[in-house]
């Protein structure tokens, strides 16, 4: 403990209980050692992460998605504190709608190891996945597409897609026909990655049309380590030959929440000596564009 110079926390967003656990904790440990504290926010430790793990890091202004559990975002980032918001979900984040859809198709959150991987990761290797031999994967309806040439996400319509498909069959259906059930988890996904895919290309043409030149693609959070997103995003930032545009994302390990980011995304403060005080209150709501005071786009969702 000698060797630390502060205790940083997550200030926010996020569930209050889960915030006020980590404040005390962190409040608990500087009091105990006399070292200053620092909260931070979550989806911008989660935006700056790359900084940290790339040996060429992108440069500002980059494009940032932030897709996990509880939030699905897509920001410009001009700074490490600058953030305007492209984007956001106006229902279900996409990490809940895969746990949603995790459940309904009754998959287990663990390997065959017995190791827990999560919903998203068994999702993704059931969409990978082939079926017993003579099992035919059956062709269904493709998912509906939402909000089409708007800069707004939702998921709540490809999780209930799945819904209303399941709820025609009988209730042990899925576990009895793996073909069916492998061909809902790629449905599902396409069509969620889908979404993401065209809001980028969207940002990117809103950002061509103010004249801002976008260095990267920066994705992170937790749905992120998801390596048929990362893929079709790749594909979808290459689709200008003469300039493409490289996807940036944390290893997998670091693309869920973590300490690592959290103290990473604090260490600029420490150095300027720009503490918090040790009764500073939490923000289980706080928007990433409340970090700076200075206005650099009219608020609101962007149109194209």
């Amino acid at each position: 403990m000698a060797d630390i110079d502060g205790v940083a926390f997550t200030r926010g967003p996020g569930m209050a209980g889960c915030l006020a656990v980590a404040a005390n904790a962190g409040r608990g440990i500087a009091a105990a050692t006399n070292k200053p504290i620092v909260g931070v926010h979550h989806m911008q430790a989660h935006a700056l992460t790359s900084l940290l793990t790339e040996s060429d890091p992108p440069k500002f202004p980059f494009l940032t998605l932030l897709v996990s559990g509880g939030h699905t975002l897509l920001l410009l980032a001009y700074s490490p504190t600058r953030f305007k918001i492209l984007a956001t979900t106006v229902d279900s984040a996409i990490g809940q709608a895969i746990d949603s859809v995790a459940r309904l198709l009754k998959l287990s959150w663990h390997d065959e190891n017995g190791t827990l991987i999560g919903a998203g990761a068994a999702l993704e290797r059931l969409a990978a996945s082939s079926p017993p031999a003579g099992v035919p994967i059956p062709t269904i309806k493709p998912f509906p597409v939402a909000f089409p040439n708007l800069l707004s996400f939702s998921f709540a319509g490809p999780k209930g897609e799945v819904n209303r498909m399941l709820g025609k069959l009988p209730p042990d259906a899925v576990e009895k026909d793996e073909g069916l059930r492998i061909a809902i988890a790629r449905g599902f996904q396409e069509a969620a990655v889908a979404q993401l895919e065209e809001k980028v290309k969207l940002a990117l043409r809103w950002c061509d049309k103010r004249g801002v030149k976008v260095n990267g693609l920066v994705a992170s959070g937790g749905v992120a380590s998801n390596m048929y997103l990362r893929e079709r995003l790749t594909l979808a930032l290459q689709e200008n030959p003469e300039d493409p545009i490289p996807l940036i994302c944390p290893p997998p390990h670091l693309c869920t929440d973590n300490a690592v980011m959290v103290g990473w995304a604090s260490i600029s403060r420490f150095l300027a000596k720009d503490h918090d005080p040790f009764d500073i209150d939490l923000k289980p709501t706080w928007s990433l564009e409340d970090l700076s005071s200075e206005d650099i786009t009219p608020s609101g969702t962007p149109s194209i």
